[in-house]
């Protein structure tokens, strides 16, 4: 998702890696779920957000949808998010008591936060957002521990992959005023890495890599505008 942002006024000014220390361990939340409600629809998953999702609730991705889950329009591609529901506006994840069902299998926007990411020269760095966290005492944790992904190496590659190939399919829907590359796009976007089925018993990121091998095959002709 695009945003303007001034970083100065976001930010503690600094850029992260893996391997950094970062005053983003909010030791548990302690009850608090603040940033699991009122989020509209900016909790978007990726292709591995899906694979996860949907192994560790034993569900289709076509069942999530028709759940927790939804679709929206994320600059001029269809993708889905985190449904927010009821009066407090809340993750629909969320049980009676604020906390997360489904927190060893959560989206990778979640495991993230109160970090960010920012892109630039083809990769991209994390950044702590000083003023989005409600717990005002953290204490300093290792990035990729924080963010607890396996191969975390791995999954930055991924997130830059999916990224950049997003921002190249932004580009073309951005010139066509039919409306018809968008609906293309989207449409086979979502059938070829979010409701065709992941095989459980294999590791995502290679059954991701003949996906998008696939997908960049398919959609050259758009890609080439």
């Amino acid at each position: 998702m695009n945003r303007e942002m001034d970083m100065a006024e976001v930010s503690d000014g600094k850029l992260y890696g893996l391997d950094d220390m970062v005053k983003a361990d909010c030791a548990g939340c302690e009850g608090c779920h603040a940033c699991c409600t009122g989020m509209g629809t900016s909790v978007v998953l990726d292709p591995f957000d899906a694979y996860r999702m949907t192994a560790g609730t034993g569900k289709t991705f076509e069942a999530l949808l028709a759940g927790p889950l939804e679709l929206n329009v994320v600059d001029g591609i269809i993708l889905p998010n985190l449904k927010m529901a009821g009066e407090e506006e809340a993750c629909s994840f969320l049980d009676q008591n604020g906390r997360c069902r489904i927190h060893a299998y959560r989206p990778g926007i979640c495991r993230l936060f109160p970090l960010g990411r920012i892109y630039g020269d083809g990769g991209f760095k994390y950044f702590l957002q000083v003023y989005e966290c409600a717990k005002e005492t953290r204490t300093k944790v290792k990035v990729k521990k924080w963010i607890d992904m396996p191969e975390p190496k791995r999954y930055d590659e991924f997130v830059c992959t999916w990224h950049y190939f997003l921002k190249d399919l932004e580009r073309v829907i951005g010139k066509d005023t039919s409306g018809q590359a968008a609906k293309t796009v989207s449409l086979y976007l979502i059938k070829q890495f979010y409701l065709l089925p992941y095989n459980k018993e294999e590791e995502f990121y290679s059954q991701f890599d003949e996906r998008m091998t696939g997908a960049k095959r398919a959609l050259a002709g758009f890609l080439a505008m």
